[in-house]
């Protein structure tokens, strides 16, 4: 997962290398440049078997690939190599290698049997589960410290932030979230036992002739995604959902990621938009604030 980690756990520190450890095994099970890993094995030879986690991460990466309608898609890994994302040997792609290298992404040609893990894939075909892992793996070293007791933490994991219980006074913890034209925290979400994540266009991208472009590509183009938004945040209850979701929904757009939400009961979701506006969730308008130095940061609450 290439991230750094971040604990701050209130209980016997065995606890914490616990949490470590689980994080530690899905990537090693998942990792696309890996050759002992189970997913780099099938990516080579088309077919293979996940077992334990990597299977579930799978079942539930395929879920949000069709709730999303394709706005994520675990088979786009080609598309962000050529870019140059995988490597940090940054290059616009002409426009017939794009093409070339779509036809390879479509993720309802994937074969999954969750009863055995088997997982099958058309040639060519590379696959990537990096878009919801890290929230996946929060969610499970969180779920590992519960079992085991601890009544408060607070996991980060490059910006995929996994809350337990409440800070140990019982106040909420508060996770800030960055400008995303900026480096200050420009809003600061009350989380108690909930996951936080947040996905734009600033945590990685390349400059070239003028033009900035981003990590997150969407599916539909093989070009980084242009849907007016800048940053998308967004709450709930499992990790993995809203790792999955803030990158989608940035590919979306406001317009159909809102009317996604309305349908929804498992999410709450904060929009930066690229005219500066935020527009916030319902159930997030007592848990949000501006920081001092947004004050006057237009704000608007979605209702469904």
């Amino acid at each position: 997962m290439d991230t750094t980690m971040q604990f701050q756990v209130y209980g016997e520190q065995a606890l914490l290398e616990d949490a470590k450890s689980v994080i530690t095994d899905l990537e090693k099970q998942v990792s696309v440049t890996d050759p002992n890993s189970e997913l780099y094995r099938i990516n080579q030879e088309g077919t293979g078997t996940l077992t334990g986690h990597a299977a579930t991460l799978m079942q539930e990466a395929l879920t949000m690939c069709s709730r999303t309608d394709g706005a994520l898609d675990i088979s786009i890994y080609p598309i962000v190599r050529a870019w140059g994302f995988t490597t940090g040997n940054y290059q616009v792609p002409d426009e017939t290698t794009i093409q070339t290298l779509l036809a390879q992404v479509d993720y309802t040609k994937i074969q999954y049997d969750a009863s055995t893990g088997t997982v099958t894939i058309p040639e060519g075909m590379t696959l990537d589960l990096g878009s919801i892992a890290k929230g996946y793996a929060g969610e499970l070293a969180a779920d590992s410290l519960r079992k085991n007791g601890v009544k408060s933490a607070l996991l980060n994991l490059g910006g995929n932030v996994q809350t337990v219980g409440s800070k140990p006074d019982g106040s909420p913890w508060e996770v800030g979230i960055q400008d995303p034209s900026g480096d200050s925290s420009m809003m600061v979400l009350s989380i108690r036992d909930q996951a936080v994540v947040t996905s734009g266009g600033y945590e990685r991208y390349f400059e070239q002739d003028g033009q900035t472009y981003w990590h997150i590509m969407d599916p539909a183009t093989g070009h980084p995604a242009d849907s007016g938004l800048l940053s998308v945040t967004i709450v709930g209850d499992k990790g993995s959902i809203c790792d999955g979701l803030s990158t989608s929904l940035f590919v979306m757009g406001l317009d159909k990621a809102s009317q996604l939400w309305s349908q929804s009961d498992d999410f709450e979701a904060v929009f930066v938009t690229d005219s500066g506006t935020v527009y916030l969730t319902e159930g997030l308008k007592d848990q949000f604030a501006l920081t001092e130095d947004y004050a006057d940061t237009k704000v608007k609450v979605l209702q469904r």
